[in-house]
């Protein structure tokens, strides 16, 4: 771990690194926002431009509603820092975001959640449905891992490798939802369509008899989303929520 003798974090980093921290920063005060967060118990992890080997995660301890581009940990893929801070690190809670950076050099972002309805359809043994809308911008790039107990050992990260394989969407089976992304806008999106879904699963199986989505049209959706966001992606959505951000609580930005 180094120290530095800067004034503050954005003197001692890149533009880009620091770019990456306001947009991670922003990303945890969302998921916060969207009542994703399980008090300080989940991670949004991104790999740092340039230093291939360098991520950011939270500081273990403070709710999501806490972080700032400043106060993220920067550590290596042993997780250990290598930057000086005061706050600590959970090393067991980077075993599967470690696990997915390093199989995927385009998993620029790994964003994982406990959420009620999440872990509810992680549970059930047919998984997600194609029940909705949402349910089919997913199922053409979703994986499943099995419960293999709390993700504490490396002996794992070979299993979930390979349960992710090219997929952007990970139900970790009896635990929870993971998504990965090009980008921080790319992971938080791609978590937004997978919560809303499994949402509104939860919600369908309360009524009567469900109408699925026929394979057809699900096999047929992914030109449909480049076509409603102009080609653009999570991009076309997330200056809007950076500006959501603002208005309200732009402390993200310190």
């Amino acid at each position: 771990m180094t120290s530095t003798p800067c004034a503050s974090i954005q003197e001692c980093i890149s533009p880009e690194e620091w770019q990456l921290r306001v947009d991670l920063a922003a990303c945890y005060r969302l998921v916060a926002r969207h009542g994703w967060s399980d008090l300080v118990f989940t991670h949004i992890s991104a790999r740092v431009p340039g230093q291939e080997d360098h991520f950011l995660i939270n500081p273990y301890g403070l709710m999501f509603e806490e972080i700032t581009a400043s106060n993220l940990l920067k550590i290596d893929a042993r997780c250990n820092k290598v930057l000086e801070s005061p706050y600590p690190v959970n090393p067991a809670g980077f075993v599967i975001h470690s696990a997915v950076h390093e199989a995927r050099e385009d998993a620029r972002c790994v964003l994982h959640t406990h959420t009620r309805c999440g872990v509810a359809v992680s549970a059930q043994k047919a998984g997600l449905l194609p029940l909705s809308q949402q349910s089919t911008f997913i199922l053409g790039s979703l994986g499943y891992h099995d419960y293999e107990g709390v993700a504490m050992h490396e002996a794992e990260k070979p299993r979930l490798q390979t349960d992710l394989g090219p997929a952007n969407h990970l139900i970790l089976r009896n635990h929870g939802l993971l998504t990965v992304g090009g980008t921080v806008a790319d992971a938080f999106m791609s978590m937004y369509v997978l919560e809303s879904a499994c949402q509104i699963q939860i919600a369908a199986q309360t009524g009567g008899e469900l109408t699925y989505v026929s394979a057809d049209i699900v096999r047929d959706v992914s030109n449909a989303i480049r076509v409603q966001t102009g080609g653009l992606g999570s991009a076309f959505v997330w200056p809007a929520l950076l500006r959501m951000l603002d208005r309200s609580d732009a402390g993200y930005r310190s």
